[in-house]
């Protein structure tokens, strides 16, 4: 028996089919697609569940006191932290409050008014996962000096 001669490949347009009758790439792409999945969709989720705790308040309310203590605070996410010193009667010793503010309008108000007394509005946020948004889970929306 004599085998035919072997003629030169002939170059095709599009992919050459595999004896299997798939495209050799189709294997690697189904672990791109994989890895990529198992990157993505944890990620997508943390995503929402930070949105989530930043987006709706477990509580609002109202503070009234002396803000002893205001810094802004981090390395890389900047957050202003202070502490609203509030007496409730003559003479007792006072209950610290401590909050975080983020936005920078709110943070001029609070400075303008140090040393009088102020009232804060806040939302409560439970359940933030880093202290990258804040170190406390009182965020301060709002800040008012008040007159005596």
């Amino acid at each position: 028996m004599t085998t035919p001669p072997r003629t030169p490949p002939v170059e095709r347009d599009g992919p050459v089919p595999t004896p299997a009758g798939k495209a050799p790439s189709r294997h690697r792409f189904r672990w791109k697609l994989l890895l990529a999945g198992l990157v993505l969709i944890p990620l997508a989720l943390f995503g929402g569940y930070v949105w989530l705790t930043l987006r709706f308040a477990y509580s609002r309310g109202e503070r009234a006191g002396f803000v002893q203590k205001f810094s802004l605070k981090g390395w890389v996410c900047k957050t202003w932290e202070g502490e609203l010193a509030m007496v409730n009667l003559p003479g007792t010793t006072h209950e610290i409050f401590a909050f975080t503010v983020r936005d920078p309008r709110v943070a001029d108000r609070i400075n303008q008014s140090m040393g009088q007394r102020v009232a804060l509005s806040y939302e409560q946020h439970r359940g933030v996962p880093t202290t990258c948004f804040g170190e406390t889970e009182y965020f301060v929306t709002e800040a008012r000096a008040i007159q005596p």
